[in-house]
């Protein structure tokens, strides 16, 4: 696993536990749909660390919250 398919698989995984669907997320996170659906998407190699930020923002936790090894790799 790389670092991209670790970040995407720890933000569905936050969506799962806090009971929301990824297009959920983007709104709280005030990006587009389509830029949270992008990251998911197998062929789209990078996801900048604003982008990281500002989803985390939308989930109300910080970076440092969510790049914590023990949740990172799940």
């Amino acid at each position: 696993m790389d670092v991209k398919d670790a970040v995407v698989k720890r933000f569905l995984n936050l969506c799962k536990q806090r009971n929301i669907k990824i297009n959920e997320l983007a709104n709280l996170s005030g990006v587009t749909p389509s830029t949270a659906y992008s990251m998911t998407d197998k062929k789209r190699r990078d996801i900048s660390i604003k982008t990281i930020k500002k989803f985390c923002d939308g989930l109300d936790i910080s970076l440092g919250e969510f790049f914590q090894l023990p949740n990172l790799i799940v």
